[in-house]
């Protein structure tokens, strides 16, 4: 799967208000019979890195033989994306199906863009993961489909680890700390690179302490930095932290963590599977000594907190082919071609028992263990705002790192974080 598509995971805009047009469920006034829609195109939008060509090709061949009508995929890019689309679904002909973010459905869902359903869950649904389909579920009704997530995993250097005379992987918190510092302790290499930004690994962090980042004050969403649960999170992160020599002020873009691991003197990072080849391009050698393993819970039985980053595939309020999108959906989110999906591009499928299409790829097996604890930023359409920069979460993981308590901390960024929460800014 391409970076951009990774990249691009979790990252919301400011939206402005969809009105949806028309909304009848008419197929242009047809209805299947024994020719089916035949002289329908229903448009798909997805985004470039989702969907082999391949897996196209053969969803679009059983779409047209199940329903006499053609799909045309328009493939978008992600830069830019919101605006596109927010446009296209308050124009009379918006694309029937489209890919959506995982974290940007909440939006879209208050705005009015979305159809609902709640068929298509209670039919094909009913087994998807809860984890994945929490994204696609505002004020309770079910305005999108779970498509697929990747999620963070420990990416290492085979080598490293076995110069430290650590044999086995970690399978817990503790573990995976006490190997890193015995990595520090018997061999030069720097334990972990963890920059002090790298904000999406605290966030799967919080996830797994419980915590929620934002709170209901009366009618609105203020920031929830202070409490507990989100400052054991932090000092998780902090100890880990230490361990490393990368810049407290910088994520994991800034240098690319792939690149300074590539040097080989890196006993781990955090990061995506597809960070992995970043290193492999910079230098070709390390491939050999590549390994990958689940981020380690407090316990052994649970692996760590992960953010859950993906997509959801939603039916525009405004098609008029909505019951022909519908039976594009069954057939893309079958089983057979959601397994195809994970198989090809190495993610995680919307049901636990299709995570045997990962088999083979190591990064991939690795992240499947953590996603049906794992989870996502807050899904309010509020939430937005706070990821742009400067992001008061990435400042408020620097000044703990850099010596405050994360009471002090929390205070310190409390009033930009409830500005954009307000949308005040």
């Amino acid at each position: 799967m391409k970076r951009k598509l990774i990249a691009a995971i979790g990252i919301a805009g400011m939206m402005v208000s969809v009105a949806a047009c028309g909304g009848d469920s008419d197929d242009g006034g047809k209805k299947a019979g024994a020719d089916g829609y035949a002289g329908e195109t229903l448009t798909v939008w997805v985004m470039d890195g989702s969907s082999p060509d391949q897996w196209q090709k053969d969803v679009a061949a059983e779409f047209e033989s199940k329903t006499k009508a053609k799909v045309k995929f328009e493939v978008q890019t992600w830069n830019g994306i919101q605006q596109k689309l927010t446009t296209a679904l308050s124009e009379e002909n918006p694309p029937d199906v489209f890919e959506i973010g995982n974290t940007q459905t909440p939006a879209y869902a208050k705005t009015g863009g979305l159809a609902d359903l709640a068929d298509l869950k209670s039919t094909l649904g009913q087994d998807w993961s809860e984890s994945l389909n929490e994204s696609a579920v505002f004020d309770g009704k079910q305005y999108a489909a779970p498509w697929f997530v990747v999620n963070r995993v420990v990416v290492y250097n085979k080598k490293v680890w076995a110069d430290a005379g650590i044999k086995d992987t970690p399978k817990t918190r503790d573990e995976f700390y006490d190997d890193l510092k015995t990595i520090g302790e018997k061999t030069d290499a720097e334990p972990i690179y963890l920059p002090g930004q790298n904000w999406y690994h605290f966030v799967g962090l919080a996830i797994g302490e419980g915590a929620e980042l934002v709170k209901k004050d009366g009618d609105k969403y203020v920031s929830n930095l202070a409490d507990p649960k989100v400052a054991a999170a932090m000092e998780t992160y902090k100890k880990f932290q230490s361990l490393s020599k990368a810049p407290k002020d910088k994520d994991e873009a800034t240098p690319q963590q792939g690149e300074v691991f590539a040097k080989g003197n890196v006993g781990a990072f955090i990061g995506m599977g597809w960070e992995a080849g970043i290193a492999i391009e910079a230098n070709p050698a390390i491939e050999k000594d590549l390994g990958y393993f689940t981020i380690p819970g407090e316990t052994a039985d649970k692996p760590e907190g992960v953010f859950l980053g993906g997509s959801n595939l939603a039916v525009a309020a405004g098609s008029k082919k909505q019951d022909l999108a519908k039976e594009f959906l069954k057939i893309a989110l079958s089983d057979k071609n959601e397994g195809a999906l994970a198989k090809a591009n190495g993610v995680i499928p919307n049901k636990d028992a299709l995570q045997s299409n990962l088999k083979g790829n190591a990064a991939a097996e690795a992240a499947a263990p953590a996603a049906a604890g794992g989870g996502t930023t807050p899904l309010i359409p509020e939430w937005a705002a706070v990821e742009n920069p400067p992001n008061p979460v990435k400042t408020y993981m620097t000044a703990v790192l850099n010596g405050k308590s994360p009471a002090e901390a929390a205070e310190q960024v409390e009033e930009e974080f409830n500005k954009r929460l307000s949308q005040e800014q």
